[in-house]
């Protein structure tokens, strides 16, 4: 018997390795998935999130929805990640030229 293993298309979502250190985004934007997800996770609706961020479509969004929804696991760990503050403490970096740190 074969498996046949369908690929998902997600026609909104990039990766771009310049932008956001290559996270999923939403093309042609710097938005994240992960910023669309903690969005829905705070409990705002697709209409609630294109107000606030009225540059993009129903379609993006729901494409990102579908995306994270898709991939929940490491969206999840990225979201947790990116509100640690102590993850962030141990990422700062010495200022090249003053020798301070913020």
């Amino acid at each position: 018997m074969k498996v046949v293993v369908k690929k998902v298309s997600y026609p909104y979502i990039e990766f771009n390795t310049k932008i956001a250190s290559g996270s999923p985004i939403i093309k042609g934007t710097r938005i994240t998935v992960r910023t669309i997800a903690g969005y829905y996770q705070m409990g705002m609706s697709v209409d609630e999130i294109l107000t606030s961020l009225s540059h993009l479509t129903s379609s993006q969004v729901h494409s990102a929805l579908a995306y994270y929804f898709d991939h929940q696991e490491e969206i999840d760990k990225d979201l947790a990640e990116s509100s640690d503050e102590e993850y962030w403490k141990k990422h700062i970096r010495i200022h090249p030229k003053l020798g301070i740190t913020k």
